[in-house]
């Protein structure tokens, strides 16, 4: 499914998903290595046309899982130990962009937004097709722990027992639609 999809189903939890994902301007994809061992690496994500977006640099590990085995889990970057802002996970699988006409779009796109420019002729260009979409966070005084998760559409709190243990979970409704 493509991000306006997404988007169109569960709007609160795309725009947090938006927020998390393109904000810091840096995910950690996790692709899968020839052996079948989990390889990890920095993109920048962008959001153009009702796509997820993802460019590598043309022929790079990473690219090159992609293109053997296109199954890969998005990842927000966590930027403070107690997990405030929350983790954000997108999973699915990359589908590559060929067409020259979306490739550039795309380069005009990020250089607008970005100030640099991917060179369509020497990287990779691929869509994420949403299949799971996950939201995690904790509340720093309490410690309680915030889950929301898609398809299909449930979220929960599971309140702090100690400072590492979380209870049974309890149904809320903040971000799902």
């Amino acid at each position: 499914m493509r991000w306006s999809e997404f988007e169109h189903i569960q709007p609160r939890m795309a725009r947090l998903g938006q927020e998390r994902l393109t904000g810091p301007g840096v995910v950690l994809v996790a692709t899968i290595r020839r052996d079948g061992t989990p390889r990890v690496s920095p993109v920048e994500p962008f959001l153009l046309d009702g796509d997820l977006w993802l460019s590598m640099m043309w022929q790079s590990a990473k690219a090159r899982d992609l293109l053997r085995d296109p199954r890969l889990l998005v990842h927000s970057v966590v930027t403070s130990h107690d997990g405030a802002e929350g983790e954000f996970k997108v999973r699915g699988t990359a589908r590559l962009e060929t067409r020259p006409a979306v490739q550039c779009r795309y380069a005009k796109a990020v250089a607008a937004s970005l100030g640099w420019r991917p060179d369509i002729e020497r990287s990779h260009l691929f869509a994420v097709d949403v299949s799971t979409v996950s939201y995690i966070s904790y509340n720093t005084p309490t410690g309680d722990q915030h889950v929301a998760m898609w398809p299909p559409a449930r979220e929960f709190v599971r309140r702090a027992t100690s400072d590492t243990s979380v209870g049974d979970p309890e149904p809320i409704s903040d971000i799902i639609s």
